[in-house]
């Protein structure tokens, strides 16, 4: 009973970050609400006695995928002003994908209630089980080039947060590599003879 009501809450929890993510008008603090789901996401795989997908979630996502987001955030020089006048605008088409989104996860869950994994009762796993091991089998096995193209995608992400954080904007100092390796020691260095003083 406990356990219910643990992951209930922990679910309340979840929606509510998630929300918070789309609802907030600070990027920052949409990051942060979104650390927060992942997080309580992670506790939950705990509770499904999934330990390595939870440790990933938080390594990677929080440790790695998140701040990654809050660095691009902080140096894109978000316009909020700019972003909120245009909120009107796209409010009816977001408000239609959010209704779609609605209707097939309502779908999913009304057509396909029999096979989810909600109406299955958990039983724990004997002590020697690693889901590890199942997890990485399965990954390098059957899945290994949907594996390497999520791995191709993250890395085409990053790439791209790096050629949008280096472009032209008033005020950035941009390193100029030939000028530096062209430099000569007279442009740099100027010696200076100093006659050495004597006691009177």
């Amino acid at each position: 009973m406990a356990g219910v009501i643990f992951f209930y809450a922990l679910s309340g929890v979840l929606i509510g970050s998630a929300l918070g993510v789309i609802a907030s008008r600070n990027p920052v603090h949409s990051v942060l609400y979104l650390v927060l789901a992942f997080v309580t996401s992670s506790v939950l795989w705990l509770l499904l006695e999934a330990e390595f997908l939870a440790v990933v979630l938080v390594l990677v996502y929080v440790g790695a995928v998140m701040v990654l987001f809050l660095f691009v955030i902080m140096m894109l020089d978000v316009n909020l002003v700019q972003l909120r006048e245009g909120y009107t605008r796209y409010a009816p088409l977001g408000a239609l994908v959010a209704v779609i989104l609605a209707a097939e996860l309502i779908g999913v869950i009304w057509f396909r209630a029999e096979s989810l994994p909600a109406s299955v009762s958990l039983t724990p796993r004997p002590a020697g089980y690693s889901n590890t091991e199942v997890l990485g089998t399965a990954l390098y096995t059957e899945h290994l080039y949907a594996f390497e193209l999520a791995a191709f995608l993250l890395l085409l992400a990053i790439v791209a947060a790096i050629v949008l954080t280096m472009r032209r904007r008033p005020g950035l100092k941009v390193q100029n590599v030939a000028q530096q390796v062209a430099v000569r020691r007279e442009d740099r260095v100027r010696l200076v003879k100093v006659e050495p003083e004597r006691d009177a």
